[in-house]
C-alpha cells in the first residue's frame, strides 16, 4: 500500500507531494477526502468486481462541480493517475487505481424530471434504480442497463444497451445534452448546438473526454408494467432453438426484446434460456410470445406481468457487488451454431454454477441510426455476446480465468467489434475494435480535449 503522501504519476513513478499542495487541494473541497489509514478508507476503495483490489493514495467524494474541477486541475498539474468512479462497475477496474486519485461521484445524485417535456436531468452519481424509479412515477423511461445498481454515467458514455434498445435505441440516442468537465478544468455543455464535436464523442466514446456532471435525457412512454416470458431448454438444444428464436424475433414487433442465456438451473443442470420482454399490452404481449412457446420442448416456462422497475432489478443478485467477475465479449451478426455449439459445450464445464453466457439482442431502433452519427459505431451488429465467469472464492480465480480463455479460444473468427462497456484490459487492437471506424475521429478529438491523456483509465483512445 502506498504511503499517504506518495502518488503515482502518469509515467508509473511514485512521487511525494509537498504537504502544502495537498492542503491547498483539500481545504476548499466540499466533499469528503480519505487517505490510507483513514476511517472508511477500505470501504470507500471497494468496487463492484471483487477481483479488483487497489489502493488509491486519495479518494475524493465530490459534492459539487467545483470539487470535480479542483481535482481535475490538481491531477493535471501534478500528472497524477486519476480514476473516475460513478457506479464502479468497470469490468477492468478502471474506476479505481493504485497510488493515484479516485474521484468518487456517488454524492452527485441530483435529479429533476419534467414529465410535460419528457426530460430528465440527472447527476453522475445516480444508479439506474434511482433514475427508473423517478421516471416511472410518470410512466416514462429511457433505455438503461439490465442491472439496476449500475451507474448511469459509465453506461451512458459507452453507448447504453438494455431491455429497451430494440424498441427505443441506445441510451445515447436519447441523450439531449451533457455537462462535461474537460482536462483543462473547464465546464462545457455538450449538445447538438453547443460543442457539437464533444457531444458526438461522449455518445459512445466512454470516459475519454472528461467527467460528466449532468445528463439530460429525452424520455419515452414505457410501463408501468411489462410482460416477461421465460423459456428454458436442455442446453444441447441451443444450436437449434436459438437460431429459430432469432428468426422469430426478426419478425416480431419492436416492442419485443430478448436476451438468450446459458445458465445453471436451481437443480444444477445447465440450460439454454430465452427471456422475452414485451412493453405492449398484456394481450399483444401474449400474441408476441406465442410463436416462441412452440419452439422445442421447454423444461421450464413462465409468463409474468411485472413493473418495469422490477424487470430492471431482475438480474441484480446475479451480478451482485463484491462477487468476482472475469469475461469476454463481442458483437455478432447472427446466432451461428458454429458459435453457439462451442459455447454450450464450454458452459457445461464451467467451474462455477453462477457463470453465464449472454446473447443480448440489439437491432431494431439501434440500427436505424447511422454508424457515424454517434461515437458508438457498431449499429449494424444485432447481437452482443458475453461469456462471464462469476464466482465467490479467490481460490477459484485461476480456474475461472482459464475457463474463460479456453471457451473464447474455441470460437471461430468473430467480427472485429466489441461493446466498450464489456471490454477488459485486452490491448489496443481490441480497443480499436470497440470504437470501430470512428476511432480516428475520436483520436483527433482526444487531442483537442485531452492532449495529455489525463483521462487514461478507460478503454483508452490515444490522442492523435
Amino acid at each position: 500500500m502506498p504511503h499517504r503522501s506518495m502518488f503515482r504519476t502518469w509515467h508509473g513513478e511514485e512521487r511525494a507531494l509537498d504537504p502544502g499542495a495537498l492542503k491547498a487541494l483539500r481545504s476548499p473541497l466540499q466533499g469528503n477526502v480519505r487517505t490510507p489509514g483513514d476511517a472508511g478508507y477500505d470501504e470507500a476503495r471497494a468496487v463492484w468486481n471483487g477481483t479488483i483490489d487497489r489502493h488509491p493514495a486519495l479518494i475524493v467524494t465530490a459534492q459539487t462541480i467545483q470539487d470535480v474541477q479542483r481535482v481535475v486541475a490538481f491531477a493535471q498539474q501534478h500528472q497524477i493517475v486519476l480514476a473516475v468512479r460513478g457506479g464502479g462497475h468497470s469490468f477492468a477496474g478502471h474506476s479505481t487505481c493504485d497510488g493515484g486519485i479516485v474521484l468518487e461521484l456517488a454524492q452527485m445524485r441530483h435529479l429533476r424530471v419534467d414529465p410535460a417535456r419528457r426530460l430528465a436531468v440527472a447527476g453522475p452519481g445516480l444508479r439506474w434504480a434511482d433514475l427508473d424509479a423517478a421516471t416511472q412515477q410518470h410512466g416514462l423511461a429511457v433505455t438503461g442497463g439490465q442491472v439496476s445498481h449500475t451507474g448511469i454515467a459509465g453506461l451512458t458514455l459507452g453507448g447504453g444497451m438494455g431491455w429497451l434498445a430494440r424498441q427505443l435505441g441506445l441510451t445515447v440516442d436519447h441523450l439531449v445534452s451533457a455537462d462535461i468537465v474537460t482536462a483543462d478544468g473547464a465546464l462545457r455543455h455538450a449538445a447538438p448546438d453547443a460543442d457539437a464535436d464533444l457531444y458526438w464523442a461522449i455518445r459512445g466514446g466512454g470516459g475519454n473526454f472528461g467527467i460528466a456532471t449532468a445528463f439530460t435525457y429525452q424520455l419515452q412512454a414505457i410501463g408501468p408494467d411489462v410482460s416477461v416470458c421465460q423459456l428454458a431448454f436442455p442446453i444441447e438444444a441451443a444450436a437449434q432453438v436459438f437460431p429459430e428464436a432469432e428468426e422469430l424475433l426478426e419478425a416480431s414487433p419492436p416492442s419485443l426484446s430478448a436476451t438468450f442465456v446459458f445458465l445453471t438451473a436451481p437443480d444444477g443442470v445447465p440450460v439454454a434460456a430465452l427471456t422475452l420482454v414485451s412493453t405492449a399490452s398484456s394481450d399483444q404481449a401474449l400474441q408476441s410470445f406465442a410463436p416462441f412457446r412452440r419452439l422445442g420442448t421447454p423444461v421450464f416456462e413462465e409468463i409474468v406481468r411485472v413493473p418495469y422497475t422490477a424487470l430492471q432489478r431482475m438480474l441484480d443478485q446475479v451480478a451482485a457487488p463484491g462477487l468476482r467477475y472475469y469475461g469476454r465479449g463481442n458483437f455478432l451478426d447472427t446466432l451461428d451454431p458454429l458459435v453457439i455449439e462451442p459455447l454450450a459445450s464450454a458452459y457445461a464445464d464451467a467451474p462455477s454454477s453462477q457463470s453465464l453466457v449472454l446473447f443480448v439482442r440489439l437491432g431494431g431502433a439501434v440500427a436505424t441510426v447511422p454508424a457515424e452519427a454517434t461515437a458508438f459505431a457498431h449499429r449494424n451488429r444485432p447481437w452482443a455476446v458475453t461469456v462471464l465467469a462469476i464466482w465467490r472464492d479467490p481460490a477459484d480465480d485461476d480456474a475461472n480465468r482459464v475457463w474463460i480463455e479456453r471457451a473464447w479460444q474455441a470460437l471461430p473468427a468473430l467480427p472485429k467489434a466489441v461493446y466498450v462497456n464489456e471490454l477488459a484490459d485486452e490491448g489496443n487492437e481490441r480497443v480499436r475494435a470497440a470504437y470501430g471506424p470512428n476511432y480516428e475521429r475520436l483520436s483527433q478529438l482526444k487531442r483537442r480535449y485531452d492532449p495529455d491523456n489525463l483521462f487514461r483509465l478507460n478503454q483508452n483512445i490515444v490522442p492523435a
